[in-house]
């Protein structure tokens, strides 16, 4: 039994770090864990132009120490007037590391998203020229589409022809929750991968109503049936590159989680790498831990690994109730794993 593992630092493919006091109050969990995060960009207002970008980026450093080495990289928001000039050459100059893709009205500080994916083509056809990745949060939003089967329709219903349509784009399907988005990544070309939160490894969706409403177990994409977390888990540890760690931590105050309308987001940044590697130990797949939170997703973005360490090791890590005024994954739990010192 391996009782300490040292892997490569690895990375988080998707963040939220919100603004202002929020952002000042869990960056520092984010820089502590990964050398490098694709930050979400779905602030208010949303994150459009690279002046915006380079400002956030500045923030997010400001409220980090001095001697950090963690490196945002930011993403540009997806709207129905999205410029491709802007856009490819806010990736040329380094700014933009990808662009983001919300469905109007998806998720969280959605609301500016797109509204028709197919008129957005010559910004694809900008993209793929520059080789710049599209990360897509992969639902419908139609109302009359049940809410655990609007990932599973985005795919049948958009995701099938763009990728037919831009063979060279690449596309990143962001924290999928279902077998069928696991089977279009597997079989797609090598210009489409995945990311996988460590929320939808261990939750299905009775966790939403255990015992009551739970809102800390509501995210979006919501979790789904066993099958599926099966499904996705199986993907995870499979050592496939198509694969790789992406955190979508999203904290809300308590009091936006706790309400009759409550936020969707899971606050999972503290103890994330803990989180993961207890999957993949319960699933017997240690060995390919590195590659899934360290290599599968700097190669997909044709970035560097990252020359530094991190040691997990056995031992118990007690989750506390709430970090500062937010609830975090796994409250109250004790993990298997946890940090090494030093």
């Amino acid at each position: 039994m391996t009782d300490r593992l040292t892997i490569r630092r690895p990375d988080d493919w998707h963040v939220h770090l919100r603004d202002g006091d929020m952002l000042a109050a869990v960056a520092s969990y984010t820089a502590r864990q990964f050398a490098r995060a694709i930050v979400m960009p779905n602030l208010t207002p949303p994150v459009t132009s690279i002046a915006a970008a380079a400002a956030y980026r500045d923030r997010i450093m400001a409220v980090l120490p001095a001697d950090s080495d963690f490196t945002p990289l930011m993403t540009c928001y997806l709207t129905d007037d999205a410029e491709p000039q802007e856009i490819a050459r806010g990736y040329r100059e380094g700014v933009f590391a990808a662009c983001k893709l919300y469905p109007a009205h998806a998720t969280t500080n959605s609301a500016h998203g797109v509204t028709d994916i197919a008129a957005l083509a010559p910004v694809f056809e900008a993209m793929q020229a520059a080789g710049m990745p599209l990360l897509i949060h992969g639902e419908v939003t139609d109302r009359d589409v049940d809410i655990f089967d609007r990932e599973a329709v985005f795919i049948e219903r958009t995701l099938t022809g763009l990728v037919r349509d831009f063979p060279a784009l690449k596309i990143v399907l962001e924290h999928i929750t279902t077998a069928q988005a696991v089977d279009f990544v597997r079989d797609a070309g090598p210009n489409v991968a995945a990311t996988i939160t460590p929320q939808h490894l261990h939750l299905n969706r009775n966790a939403l109503f255990d015992g009551g409403l739970r809102p800390h177990a509501y995210c979006l994409p919501v979790v789904k049936r066993e099958q599926h977390r099966r499904a996705v888990r199986a993907a995870a540890v499979s050592g496939s590159p198509k694969f790789f760690l992406g955190t979508d931590s999203a904290p809300h105050a308590i009091g936006r989680k706790e309400m009759d309308c409550g936020c969707a987001g899971i606050f999972n940044a503290p103890f994330a790498l803990e989180s993961y590697v207890a999957v993949f130990d319960e699933e017997g797949a240690l060995d390919r831990f590195e590659g899934f939170a360290s290599e599968h997703g700097p190669r997909f973005y044709g970035l560097p690994l990252n020359e530094g360490t991190v040691t997990l090791e056995r031992g118990e890590t007690r989750v506390p109730e709430r970090v500062g005024d937010v609830v975090p994954f796994h409250a109250g739990e004790r993990l298997a794993w946890r940090m090494a010192e030093g």
